[in-house]
């Protein structure tokens, strides 16, 4: 595979924690367990930006949301900003989109040669918050989604999604039928398991609701929580809503679900691949554009960069390239551009702008030097910006309005005890404040 074909199967709000290696094995996604069984494995891959179209974008381009300026849902995607999409045409390669990418602005291709279907949200700017009022509410999410779950017969999402893997797999079949004699990369990119959480029946009855689990880390008392994490809870208006364990069952069982859900698309895609006789000359990557908080430490839906918001899954799936294998260091959504350029034959090292590096060498086997990763926010919810730096055992997050945060992310996973103010720790939080 001089030249292999991608295909980019994208999901949104897919949280990286219930990916350790692969699906958790309560997770009844057959498809993708036996996907990441022949796959290299991401443990620590994280978005730049834990909401979907400053995430999106950082995918895109290589690039933090300070250098692309799409810091939140209503911020123009600049079309002068190169993509993969680009990269890749230059290379040689037919580009197309199916499905979502959360483009704000006019430019509805970035690179891409077509897209199969129009985007499920909209690419004006009618979701720009309002900045002049602080505390006015300037998010279209609340916890209804969290208080109102269960089975549907078919939903907005559902529809859009169906409609994304059908273009997706007739694509590959006039691939197939008509071969250009370039390579192809085809992004198919679904909406679920993004709120709302509610699933087709066949899904929703693979799990018994009394087996869902509860968050490992409990509610914490708003007098009690860290500034970043008190904002986020006024922002949902979480202390308004009465949850119970009951809800926090259901609103699992309907995420588990639409997990569930898109583990059959994937089949579907996989499956096409293999019927089209496309399979063999084909790497099919992974990945979710941020995660979910589902309930830990109280908190709901993005925004954070708690493991469950930041942490996303990304697998790289080519037997004749890569071995089934897990890496551990922290990597970015900032390194697909690089990965990309590297996949197509190109040197990573010529492109002009980008925060990432190619994870190609590192998806083979290879080691990587030890580096740290960064993810910004600046969106409904906050009022500066904030940061977060990642290191092989630490995570830091900043702001110039909240005391830092530090975690020692090997020893305290679940993100409990903050070493910030800690005297034996003050180095560590001298040298992050530095970068």
């Amino acid at each position: 595979m001089s030249q292999p074909n991608i295909l980019i199967l994208m999901v949104d709000q897919l949280n990286g924690t219930l990916f350790p290696d692969g699906p958790a094995d309560w997770l009844h996604a057959p498809n993708l367990k036996k996907l990441a069984a022949r796959s290299t494995r991401f443990k620590n891959a994280y978005t730049a930006s834990p909401l979907c179209a400053p995430g999106r974008a950082a995918f895109m381009s290589g690039q933090l949301p300070s250098a692309t300026g799409v810091y939140d849902n209503a911020a123009e995607f600049g079309a002068d900003i190169p993509t993969y999409a680009h990269h890749l045409r230059r290379a040689g390669y037919h580009t197309c989109l199916s499905g979502k990418m959360h483009f704000a602005g006019p430019d509805q291709l970035h690179g891409y040669e077509e897209r199969l279907t129009t985007d499920i949200y909209p690419s004006d700017f009618g979701w720009t918050p309002n900045w002049a009022e602080p505390d006015a509410k300037v998010t279209f999410q609340d916890m209804q989604n969290v208080l109102e779950t269960g089975p549907c017969a078919r939903s907005l999402q559902i529809d859009y999604d169906d409609e994304t893997a059908y273009r997706a797999k007739q694509w590959l079949y006039d691939q197939a039928r008509e071969p250009e004699g370039r390579p192809f990369m085809l992004t198919v990119s679904f909406t679920s398991p993004h709120d709302p959480y509610v699933a087709l029946p066949e899904f929703w009855d693979m799990y018994d609701e009394n087996e869902i689990d509860l968050p490992e880390v409990p509610p914490l008392d708003p007098a009690d929580m860290d500034a970043h994490s008190a904002r986020i809870h006024e922002h949902y208006s979480i202390g308004k809503a009465t949850v119970t364990d009951d809800i926090i069952r259901r609103t699992r069982h309907g995420y588990y679900a639409s997990i569930s859900y898109i583990d059959a698309k994937v089949a579907e895609l996989i499956q096409t691949l293999e019927r089209a006789g496309l399979a063999d000359d084909t790497i099919v990557i992974f990945a979710s554009d941020h995660g979910d908080m589902m309930g830990e430490r109280g908190l709901y839906y993005k925004k954070s960069f708690f493991e469950w918001s930041l942490r996303v899954p990304l697998i790289f799936h080519a037997p004749a390239r890569y071995q089934p294998r897990r890496f551990a260091d922290p990597v970015s959504l900032v390194d697909m551009l690089a990965t990309f350029v590297d996949i197509a034959g190109g040197k990573p090292t010529d492109i002009l702008d980008t925060e990432g590096m190619s994870l190609d060498a590192a998806a083979r086997g290879s080691r990587m030097e030890e580096r740290t990763i960064a993810a910004e926010f600046l969106a409904e919810g906050v009022f500066e910006p904030t940061f977060m730096l990642r290191n092989n055992r630490y995570k830091f997050f900043y702001s110039e309005t909240d005391p830092p945060l530090l975690y020692d992310i090997l020893d305290d996973p679940q993100e409990r005890n903050n070493l910030a103010a800690s005297p034996d720790h003050a180095e560590t939080v001298r040298s992050f404040n530095a970068m």
